[in-house]
């Protein structure tokens, strides 16, 4: 039977995961659990893929599991040509929330900031410190480690680009990986990325609708 891997593109582990399949030529289907409908909270995903209403979660056959770390982890397992790795993972909600029902949280999500500098910071200094391979371990090829945390990261491809490239910025071998590992996962890396550069469209034309209303009320007034 062919993997099912149950999940939403707006979640950064369920990238992962399809990248993973898609780089390392696993055959599977991709069953969307939407996220903005909270399907992953149903009675029916809960009960018969995952109890714990999260995604992502696969099927392969019989056997299922869910939490993306042991995924890719069982995926590599069971595909002896791919290599098995640890990953790293940072978070940064900021302009997603109120697609899933959740509402802005500024103060979390300074917070969040804080702590993705931070971990940006030991990549740069630690991760990627003389790395000759281009990528976290220092292969010539992404691990797990690199597919799991390039995702997280692309996260922020969803800001405005001010915002992006205040925190990106200062990282410079950060940005040289991510375009190591986008070339190295091309043409995927792109396509299972598409999600949040409709939905950074998105919020830009609806900016610019705003600001365009903001100022016709204005000349009304005048």
């Amino acid at each position: 039977m062919t993997l099912q891997v149950y999940g939403h593109r707006l979640s950064q582990p369920f990238r992962a995961v399809i990248l993973f399949c898609k780089v390392n030529g696993i055959k599977y289907e991709e069953i969307t659990v939407d996220l903005t409908k909270h399907q992953q909270k149903s009675p029916a995903y809960i009960a018969e893929i995952n109890p714990m209403g999260q995604v992502p979660a696969i099927a392969d056959g019989t056997f299922k599991l869910f939490e993306s770390h042991a995924i890719l982890t069982y995926l590599a397992i069971v595909n002896p040509e791919v290599a098995d790795h640890c990953s790293i993972a940072v978070v940064l909600q900021t302009k997603l929330a109120p697609l899933i029902g959740q509402p802005l949280n500024p103060a979390a999500a300074a917070k969040a900031e804080k702590l993705l500098i931070s971990a940006l910071s030991k990549v740069e200094s630690i991760w990627l410190d003389g790395n000759n391979g281009g990528f976290l371990l220092g292969n010539d090829q992404p691990s797990i480690a690199d597919l799991s945390l390039v995702c997280e990261i692309m996260e922020l491809e969803v800001l405005d680009d001010e915002h992006r490239n205040r925190i990106l910025g200062p990282y410079k071998k950060v940005q040289k990986w991510i375009d190591n590992t986008r070339n190295a996962t091309s043409p995927y890396f792109h396509e299972v990325h598409q999600l949040l550069f409709q939905i950074k469209e998105s919020m830009q034309n609806n900016q610019s609708e705003d600001a365009s209303d903001s100022k016709k009320d204005l000349y009304s007034k005048m």
